[in-house]
């Protein structure tokens, strides 16, 4: 087991709501000194203030953005043990769309597919690799030498890409693509690495549909097999610890939807 002791460091990316916020907050309970990335900084430095830790504004699909992150932290904490990389930015459109006004098919742009595999799949290897390299440069934390853990946020959509979501179910299914080598990558400096694929989750985007759309919203709950609701942040967040904690648990994706398969649309 990786001891998640009192004091270790942890950086978490999208820290400053969602899943983030829940991660950031549940490692800060089992004792962790936590630096959130974000580029909200309002929300990210008032959510390290509450858990007593640290904010770093970081701009994920920026390479000297996230370095200079990556030194505030250990500098504020020492060389993170635990990384857990929630932030993603990405567009939708589907393959080819009816364009009315030129009444024929229109493309979407490869600029747009490039924005989003940018912001889902090269930040994810961005973090992660940025992150195991200062990990393979610390001192093993136990007899397995284990030095630490990465944990990736896919989603469902990487298995279940549903129309309009090309660009997202592909770079998501793409970060699930990084786990097994990168793991493999890494077993030799002890580093293990892991992702997540939430499925529909209660997070400030979608309960904003609880008001704007009530009927959307509850077609959204009972759409899921059991338990008949979204899931909650903090249920992920249970499940990071657990990928923290057990040393075991190295090169797989988990997926975590309350056994939801995504229709077409």
């Amino acid at each position: 087991m990786m001891k998640l002791v009192e004091g270790m460091s942890a950086v978490v990316t999208g820290g400053a709501s969602g899943l983030g916020k829940a991660s950031a907050q549940a490692l800060a309970d089992a004792g962790l000194k936590v630096t959130i990335f974000d580029v909200n900084e309002e929300a990210g430095e008032a959510h390290a203030r509450a858990i007593g830790g640290t904010f770093a504004r970081v701009d994920i699909t920026d390479e000297q953005s996230v370095a200079e992150g990556f030194e505030r932290a250990r500098s504020a904490y020492g060389q993170e043990r635990v990384t857990v990389h929630c932030a993603m930015t990405s567009r939708r459109g589907k393959t080819l769309g009816w364009d009315k006004e030129s009444g024929a098919y229109k493309r979407l742009a490869t600029e747009d597919y490039a924005f989003g595999a940018e912001g889902i799949l090269v930040s994810s290897y961005r973090i992660a690799s940025h992150s195991a390299l200062g990990m393979a440069n610390s001192e093993p934390l136990n007899e397995d030498g284990e030095r630490g853990a990465i944990v990736l946020t896919a989603s469902v959509a990487a298995q279940d890409g549903q129309i309009g979501q090309v660009i997202y179910g592909s770079c998501k299914a793409g970060v699930n693509g990084l786990v097994l080598p990168m793991a493999r990558d890494l077993m030799d400096v002890g580093i293990r690495v892991n992702s997540v694929m939430p499925g529909i989750f209660a997070t400030p985007l979608m309960l904003g549909m609880k008001d704007r759309n009530p009927q959307m919203w509850d077609q959204l709950n009972a759409s899921v097999p059991f338990p008949k609701r979204l899931g909650e942040p903090e249920e992920f967040a249970s499940l990071i610890l657990e990928i923290a904690r057990n040393s075991y648990i190295n090169g797989h994706q988990f997926r975590l939807d309350g056994a939801i398969r995504m229709p077409p649309k």
